[in-house]
């Protein structure tokens, strides 16, 4: 076995802000696993701002590089990956080589159903009223748009200038943790008036045990919150939807694994990415046959995708199910 591991920077088409950052380009790690003649791939989101954290990827995966060339067994070898970016491009090019080698594809590998295309959510990130108006108004014909909120006010008018401008989409928000336990009692409400489905990590993660005795009218959905199924006893009281992201969980295999026991816990899905390509999107469809709720526009906000990217179309909101060229 060999393992090629590569830094790659892919830059924004335009700058995107959340509560916490702007972001201009994503650093990527990519590595690919060759096995006499076949290949597998998989891609990881190492930041998208600090180099530093690309390279402590990278030297996660290049800790195991001996051992996984020497055969050794893939479970316990991928096991002993701490870092969960690193283990989510390990995991899911050891899929992705499997499916080649075997001609098993991922999707029946997992035990699933044949994916098909899913609707994803739009993302219309943080910023002042009109400019958020004015980019729903653009894209009010998607079905499901993402809107990105936690300023320190504002954000309720913020809602009801994009509700006018896309008054027939789908809403959900996302605070990346940026509102206090106020804000969100004193917002819930509201949201729910404008027919928002769904608000997003709305207290930082360290902070929401408070959730539990809190009855929200707009269901809550954890996200930096769970990262994989050891958090699922902690969060099960406090939320109604868990946000599952490959890069977060470690891999594909951890990700349906999370995604069956929060199921059989009674907590429904979303789907999530990070700024990512194509190939980090493609395990992460199989995730969303799955789930409630898919956000994997994340090749969308990239000036430009991988050559054998998935289809995106902007009439439906279909994202297509990843060919074998790409992944899988």
């Amino acid at each position: 076995m060999q393992i090629d591991i590569a830094r790659e920077t892919w830059r924004l088409h335009k700058p995107f802000r959340i509560a916490r950052c702007v972001i201009t380009e994503s650093y990527i790690v990519r590595v690919t696993l060759r096995d006499g003649g076949v290949e597998g791939q998989g891609e990881a989101e190492a930041h998208e701002s600090d180099l530093a954290e690309l390279e402590s990827v990278v030297a996660a995966i290049e800790g195991h590089r001996d051992a996984i060339a020497a055969g050794a067994d893939w479970a316990t070898a991928l096991a002993s990956v701490s870092h969960p970016r690193a283990r989510n491009a390990l995991d899911c090019a050891w899929w992705d080589l499997n499916a080649k080698r075997s001609g098993i594809p991922a999707w029946r590998a997992a035990g699933l159903a044949p994916p098909t295309p899913v609707v994803t959510a739009y993302t219309i990130c943080l910023d002042d009223i009109d400019a958020m108006a004015d980019h729903a108004r653009q894209v009010r014909h998607r079905k499901l748009l993402k809107i990105k909120l936690g300023s320190p006010d504002g954000d309720v008018e913020r809602m009801r200038a994009v509700r006018a401008a896309a008054p027939d989409a789908t809403l959900i928000v996302d605070a990346n943790e940026g509102w206090s336990f106020d804000q969100l009692a004193a917002y819930a409400m509201p949201l729910a008036e404008l027919g928002v489905q769904l608000i997003e990590q709305p207290l930082p993660a360290g902070r929401d045990a408070v959730l539990a005795d809190f009855r929200s009218p707009v269901p809550l959905c954890a996200d930096e919150s769970c990262h994989d199924r050891r958090d699922l006893p902690r969060i099960a009281g406090r939320y109604r939807f868990i946000n599952i992201k490959l890069d977060k969980a470690g891999g594909l295999t951890e990700s349906l694994a999370l995604a069956r026991e929060a199921r059989e816990l009674g907590l429904d899905i979303m789907v999530g990415c990070m700024v990512g390509t194509s190939l980090a999107m493609a395990p992460a469809t199989l995730v969303a046959g799955l789930a409630r709720y898919a956000d994997l526009d994340g090749p969308l906000m990239l000036g430009h995708d991988r050559p054998t990217a998935l289809a995106y179309d902007d009439e439906t909101s279909l994202v297509s199910a990843p060919t074998p060229a790409l992944w899988g």
